[in-house]
């Protein structure tokens, strides 16, 4: 925990427990030096005395070992009280502390909207969760394991604790206001379960789903999720692809992110480049000249896709391009310059 109060309460947890071995430490040089025990006698005794547990003498005190065991008495009451209520205020502090991240953490949550839901932090979730982390998109974990909470925790990661088959763990990671969610559990059951639920709440929900049997591709499409990936498949082909075409591969994987926010590929709705009103073309919208980017695709309204888009295709509303460019040229295409207003 980074959290002050947290950090305030430890230090005075140190310094209590010093001023106790400090008080053992003057208890067994004391009884040493004035009633001439040996070690073990003295520690007895000075443990006995700090505790005020009522057990029998060594050996008969005289006055100035009693004079001194009431002093040794009167300053274990005040240090050791004074230890027991720092670690009590402590342990609660602390639970208090972590119901009200929790709850901060839930607020949050309920204030977002349009974001992405990922279910399971095992591999693919946390790989999920760190390109979306360098893309800039909201999302929120959903995770059963304690421990993976708890790191999550301290990384500020937004999270909900809980099982992603039940409804209720779904409504609090704000499933009905979620643009798209991604179920990476390692279990195909579960993914299932997971999709015909989400699908159920959220109708225009994007799901994209992980699988680890092809047998279970059919079903999690017909539950109702958009895409169903098999890592283990696109991984082997993956790895051929290296062997039949290896520049060729090794180009597109630099297309993605390479390092933070290094971005060489983008997907751009047409509402966000111009004012749609009046339809404007590939070619009098002119991003190579004004970005230095290249449009690479094109996805029109009814969501089919063309390679290579001619420069007299028409960019109507509701349609998307695919540009590809250097980071500098996509961060440029990303600004809130306007380009109409550039022309």
């Amino acid at each position: 925990m980074n959290n002050p109060l947290i950090r305030l309460f430890r230090s005075k947890i140190y310094t209590a427990v010093a001023m106790l071995i400090v008080l053992m430490c003057i208890g067994i040089i004391g009884y040493r030096t004035i009633s001439g025990l040996d070690w073990v006698n003295a520690v007895y005794m000075t443990v006995i005395t700090i505790t005020t547990v009522g057990f029998g003498e060594v050996q008969p005190l005289d006055v100035p070992a009693k004079i001194f065991t009431i002093f040794l008495i009167l300053a274990s009451i005040v240090i050791v009280g004074y230890a027991i209520s720092i670690i009590t205020e402590y342990i609660l502090s602390r639970n208090n502390f972590e119901d009200i991240k929790q709850r901060k953490m839930q607020k949050e949550i309920e204030a977002m909207s349009g974001h992405i839901i990922i279910c399971g932090f095992g591999r693919n979730g946390k790989q999920a969760s760190k390109k979306l982390q360098d893309y800039g998109k909201p999302f929120v974990i959903i995770e059963r394991d304690k421990d993976i909470i708890e790191r999550l925790q301290e990384e500020g990661v937004p999270y909900v604790f809980g099982n992603a088959n039940e409804d209720e763990t779904l409504i609090q990671a704000g499933i009905e206001r979620a643009s798209t969610l991604i179920t990476a559990l390692p279990s195909d059951a579960d993914n299932l379960f997971v999709v015909l639920s989400a699908r159920q709440i959220n109708k225009d929900l994007c799901i994209i789903s992980r699988a680890s049997q092809e047998t279970s591709y059919n079903k999690l499409k017909l539950a109702g999720a958009n895409n169903v990936i098999l890592p283990d498949k696109i991984g082997g082909d993956h790895m051929a692809s290296l062997v039949v075409i290896p520049d060729l591969v090794e180009f597109i994987d630099n297309l993605g992110i390479v390092g933070e926010r290094n971005i060489n590929i983008e997907e751009i709705k047409v509402e966000q480049l111009y004012d749609t009103d009046r339809v404007k073309t590939i070619r009098e919208l002119d991003l190579r000249k004004k970005t230095g980017c290249t449009v690479i695709g094109f996805k029109d309204e009814n969501g089919e896709y063309i390679v290579n888009p001619e420069a007299d295709t028409k960019l109507v509303a509701g349609s998307k391009i695919i540009v590809l460019g250097r980071p500098e040229q996509i961060e440029r295409l990303n600004s809130k310059y306007n380009i109409e207003q550039e022309a």
